[in-house]
């Protein structure tokens, strides 16, 4: 398992200092996220070009650090048709830059029925994942056009909330390009984490072999809700998780979420411990 971090949660920096930062940490890997990461040149989809790629694919080479997700969260839901527009640009222009790039997968998660990308029970209807599926297939047909994985991340207030969904759009939209990122945590919500174990069990067995790369982090329960945190700082046990990993994915991405400066060394150490020992 190769180990890493999202940029943006290590500090505010230019992305040179922010790879060294990481390398430093021990990290083998990056989740970026190009307006959260880069400020000192501009990553609007014209600024996409292929030189930009190049220097900045020899630019992580030279920290040793993979792009294991190029992240690309908008709502594929949105009912708004001029910003759906806008959407599938920068879809279609981050597709073909991450192909340039060699990034693992460009990564989202799976939207909700309303232009503030919030949670409603219609977020979890038939109709939503209708609209889902429709709206994902032009972009994992870019995906296939550029030799790029796309991958969808289930949320539990989002579409794809639940193992089963996920199942259901992998099988509707039949691409080998549609993938998965495994986020544990974010299937959870205060509704269901007492039965977590089931859930985990359950996306490994319907989502094992179509699973990309592995978010980590933790929660905590605050407040009536669930609130994520870093790894080791809450309930999360991971042992059976890190163990199908080590079985079934060698050298798959895994980065952390959901750290600061001050823990993200502890939070991998946390996990390159369970994994060792599973």
């Amino acid at each position: 398992m190769q180990l890493g971090i999202r940029l943006h949660d290590i500090k505010k920096a230019p992305l040179e200092e922010r790879l060294l930062i990481a390398k430093e940490q021990g990290f083998k890997c990056g989740h970026l996220a190009l307006a959260k990461v880069i400020s000192e040149f501009p990553t609007d989809n014209g600024a996409l070009t292929p030189g930009l790629a190049m220097h900045l694919k020899k630019l992580f080479a030279k920290y040793d650090q993979d792009i294991a997700v190029l992240g690309c969260y908008l709502n594929l839901a949105n009912p708004n048709e001029e910003t759906m527009k806008k959407t599938y640009a920068r879809y279609f222009a981050n597709i073909r830059f991450a192909g340039l790039l060699g990034a693992g997968v460009v990564g989202t998660e799976t939207g909700a029925v309303n232009e503030e990308y919030k949670f409603e029970e219609n977020n979890h209807s038939e109709d939503a994942l209708d609209i889902f599926i429709e709206r994902v297939k032009p972009v994992v047909k870019c995906a296939e056009e550029f030799g790029v994985i796309f991958a969808i991340e289930p949320v539990f207030k989002h579409i794809v909330w639940n193992p089963k969904r996920a199942r259901e759009v992998l099988d509707r939209v039949g691409s080998p390009n549609l993938q998965i990122i495994f986020d544990p945590v974010n299937m959870l919500d205060i509704s269901n984490y007492q039965n977590r174990e089931e859930i985990f069990e359950e996306a490994i067995d319907l989502l094992g072999d179509d699973i990309a790369m592995l978010h980590l982090k933790d929660f905590v329960v605050e407040d009536g809700g669930l609130k994520s945190v870093a790894c080791g700082t809450g309930e999360m046990k991971y042992d059976r998780i890190l163990k199908f990993v080590k079985e079934k994915k060698p050298f798959m991405h895994a980065t952390l979420e959901n750290t600061v400066p001050e823990n993200a060394v502890a939070a991998r150490e946390f996990i390159q411990g369970i994994y060792d020992s599973v």
